[in-house]
């Protein structure tokens, strides 16, 4: 099942969907991000590992547009301890063709890589293969 997350307009700005065959979840991020659209799907990654714990997530830029570097202290100070308290362990992180985004995951890395094991790639396929093999 996918749950879907919209802004005012009806746009939608996440996509997140449980992928119990390979063992993760996958969210694909849409568009331009604001700091309460990543608190909203951060705390839907949460209550999904609350739910259902599992230890991979597939952080999926590819659709993400301009900088979310405002988000990122929520993310570092908030969200990791969190998302590690529910179990947490490995996050594949597909880039953004779009600069900003690409550097904003680069800041993020920068903060919280010695907590979580993640890594960076350019295609689905790749960050695919990498998760396959974490514990």
């Amino acid at each position: 099942m996918t749950t879907s997350l919209k802004r005012g307009d009806g746009s939608v700005y996440l996509t997140v969907e449980r992928n119990r065959p390979a063992g993760w979840i996958h969210a694909r991020w849409y568009g331009r991000q604001t700091l309460s659209t990543v608190i909203d799907g951060g705390l839907t990654y949460v209550d999904m590992l609350r739910e259902e714990p599992c230890s991979k997530l597939l952080n999926d830029h590819r659709d993400l547009i301009g900088t979310f570097t405002d988000a990122n202290d929520w993310i570092e100070q908030v969200w990791t301890p969190l998302i590690m308290g529910a179990g947490l362990r490995s996050f594949a992180q597909v880039l953004s063709p779009d600069i900003f985004g690409q550097l904003s995951i680069e800041n993020l890395q920068l903060r919280i890589g010695g907590l979580l094991h993640m890594h960076m790639f350019d295609s689905l396929e790749s960050a695919q293969i990498w998760l396959q093999d974490q514990e």
